[in-house]
């Protein structure tokens, strides 16, 4: 997962190839909360990893759930569809299962981050379970209303206070000491499904006679009521259903595990790749694996939404294939209730379109991880877009002028991963994704996806080069600008250092004699460069490359015109998206010549010979600056003087003179320099 600040996207051309999607986000901890209550033990295969189902399983851990991860399998060994705890006769709470189950704690204080579906549910649930709970989560969770669900609580008697503003988090739960179960339970449907999927999950654990739920205004979200549905019948508990303004939970329900689940792949997920696929699949189709036509998530209801703006279509039980149908998209005038999250999706294919799209019917948008209207609207706005943002609608007119844009992603997964798909403009407007981690919440290897099924031109794939002397910091420089920007890191040094020690231990002498066998040898080098280590052929070399030795080696294969050639297809092999930096000393004269930022970075002998000092005698290995500084000045000499790629700086190289400062002060340099060459909105 990407957890740079911000992520620069190159402008993107086109998509192929096939995407496996992570579990359901509802599934998955509506799943997790259910193996909890229940008794034995529940096997959960394809299970989300994302921050909002860590969340749930802290919490049911600081509860005393038992959570054990068995390879990609977790084990929930729940509690016995009760608290193991003794009840106050009268109270209308029931009494403790016998037998089984491991007993939630009296008393814990859960933090649940944003995630609405752990904090609903779990309200419900330890509400009427009994204890003193207190529930938390980030400064955007404390501004999501959960007072209509503490209200429809209430009402049975539960007691809840809230430690800040009325009617949202953080909570207070307090042991309830009886329980009204004869009246309906009145909970409002218009602001957020989660309210009724909390009651309908928590409440099959007092089930003693039936328990009635009553909807009042119109129930928004209803696909995602049908998955808790759904997910009940799995656990035992057959809800019966008036339309949707009443559900009854007949008395005596108890859940019971069904031994082993397997989560869906996320429809929400899956809708950006169905948009990419209508977007940019043009010369084959882009397939999505773990959903298709058979899903029970209402999500899926956006490959509809996106037939009518033109994508073609394909599915099975449990996959899609889609690719560009009409071009440009269709404009659209469509109700999303039925696809709340996925609507987001829409908006940015609506820069696609022939003409202005209205999304309706989205008032819910406001109460999600941020003002989702407000910050659609303005993103939308920056890209060039015109938009008109209602109460409950969003009417986008694409743009006629695209305009590159950093968009604010206001820590919301959504708004960084369907803003994304704006770099396929064919205008090559820039789009940089502000705080990628954020997609964390539910598909943390997004970007990574992302890129493994979308193609462009190598131009417009950037690099930016740092070339320079031995040991003028170039390598530690080069490599965390590229931790900071998210690209990828080619030690070209390295190459050469390897190459040398390859020759070497193939018993060849670095000569003109022997110069076109070491360049065949070159072409089969198998290099990976991970976390600060080098692999040669799955070995690591990474300190045998490091030594004096090897750098020098690495300056006599570098002056074989041969070796040099074949090393430079395999350097460029290493531009790929989503950037690269690249270090070396020709990197932005002869490698990447196209680099938009190139940088010659330089230090005085004596200041370069005093660092290289202190790192061999770190590593106990004896010697002296004369003879360093020595060294060095030979080295520099043959570097500048070679027949082939002479060591210069690049004709539009910026120089950095790092002789007076820390690394931090150097990437910060750089860093600068290339937020200059954006020129964002």
């Amino acid at each position: 997962m990407f957890s740079t600040a911000f992520l620069d996207l190159a402008p993107l051309e086109e998509a192929g190839g096939t995407v496996v999607l992570p579990g359901s986000k509802s599934i998955s901890n509506r799943v997790l909360l259910l193996a909890a209550l229940s008794g034995g033990t529940t096997v959960v295969h394809d299970l989300l990893d994302s921050d909002d189902t860590r969340v749930m399983l802290d919490a049911l851990r600081a509860l005393g759930c038992s959570v054990v991860h068995k390879g990609a399998a977790v084990e929930i060994t729940g509690i016995g569809g009760v608290a193991s705890r003794t009840r106050p006769a009268g109270s209308g709470i029931p009494p403790s299962p016998s037998g089984g189950g491991s007993g939630w704690g009296r008393s814990a204080r859960l933090f649940l981050g944003n995630a609405g579906t752990a904090m609903r549910p779990l309200t419900a649930a330890l509400a009427l379970m009994g204890g003193e709970f207190e529930m938390s989560g980030v400064a955007r969770m404390h501004e999501r209303p959960i007072g209509d669900l503490v209200d429809a609580l209430r009402q049975l008697g539960c007691r809840i206070d809230y430690l800040g503003n009325e009617g949202y988090p953080p909570l207070k739960i307090h042991p309830a000491s009886a329980l009204k179960l004869d009246a309906p339970i009145a909970v409002r449907g218009d602001v957020s499904s989660q309210f009724l999927t909390a009651l309908l999950l928590a409440l099959p654990l007092v089930a003693r006679q039936d328990v009635v739920i009553e909807v009042v205004g119109e129930l928004i979200s209803k696909p995602y009521i049908e998955i808790t549905l759904n997910m009940l019948h799995r656990f035992g508990i057959a809800v019966q259903r008036d339309g949707w303004q009443r559900f009854t939970i007949p008395a005596g329900s108890r859940y019971q595990s069904p031994g082993e689940i397997h989560v869906e792949a996320d429809a929400s997920s899956a809708s950006y790749f169905v948009a990419l696929g209508a977007l940019a699949a043009t010369a084959s189709p882009l397939r999505i694996e773990g959903v298709g036509a058979d899903s029970i998530q209402g999500d899926i209801r956006f490959v509809d939404a996106a037939r009518q703006m033109g994508a073609a279509v394909s599915s099975g039980a449990n996959w899609l294939e889609v690719r560009r149908g009409a071009w440009p998209l269709r404009a659209i005038d469509l109700d999303c209730n039925h696809i709340p999250d996925a609507a987001m999706t829409l908006a940015v294919m609506a820069l696609f379109a022939d003409g202005p799209t209205t999304l309706r019917n989205i008032a819910s948008w406001r109460v999600k991880e941020t003002d989702r209207l407000a910050a659609m609207a303005t993103e939308l706005r920056k890209l060039g877009a015109q938009v008109q943002e209602g109460a409950d609608f969003l009417r986008v007119t694409p743009p006629a002028d695209w305009k590159s844009a950093s968009i604010h992603t206001y820590d919301d997964h959504r708004m960084a991963m369907c803003f994304a798909l704006a770099a396929f403009n064919s205008a090559g407007a820039r789009v940089r994704i502000e705080d990628p981690k954020c997609v964390g919440k539910t598909f943390p290897d997004y970007f990574e996806t992302l890129f493994s099924v979308s193609r462009t031109s190598r131009p417009h794939i950037p690099v930016l080069c740092v070339d320079g002397p031995t040991a003028s910091g170039k390598g530690t420089l080069a490599s965390e600008v590229a931790r900071r920007l998210g690209y990828r890191y080619l030690d070209s040094g390295a190459l050469y250092r390897i190459a040398g020690l390859a020759a070497t231990r193939a018993g060849l002498a670095l000569d003109v004699g022997h110069e076109h066998t070491i360049a065949r040898l070159a072409e089969s080098l198998d290099i990976v460069f991970t976390e600060g280590r080098v692999l040669l052929h799955g070995q690591d070399v990474t300190e045998a490359i490091r030594t004096e030795e090897a750098g020098m080696n690495a300056s006599r294969v570098s002056a074989l015109p041969a070796v040099r050639s074949a090393l430079v297809a395999l350097q460029q092999g290493f531009r790929q998206l989503p950037g690269l930096v690249a270090d070396g000393r020709d990197m932005g004269t002869v490698i990447f010549p196209d680099a938009p930022l190139k940088v010659y970075l330089t230090a005085s002998a004596a200041q370069r010979a005093e660092r290289r000092h202190k790192q061999l005698i770190s590593k106990g290995i004896s010697t002296t600056l004369p003879g360093l500084r020595a060294d060095l000045e030979a080295r520099d000499a043959r570097d500048s003087n070679r027949a082939v790629a002479p060591l210069k700086p690049a004709v539009d190289a910026l120089l950095l003179d790092n002789s007076g400062q820390s690394v931090e002060e150097s990437v910060a340099q750089v860093l600068r320099w290339w937020e200059e060459k954006q020129n964002f909105s």
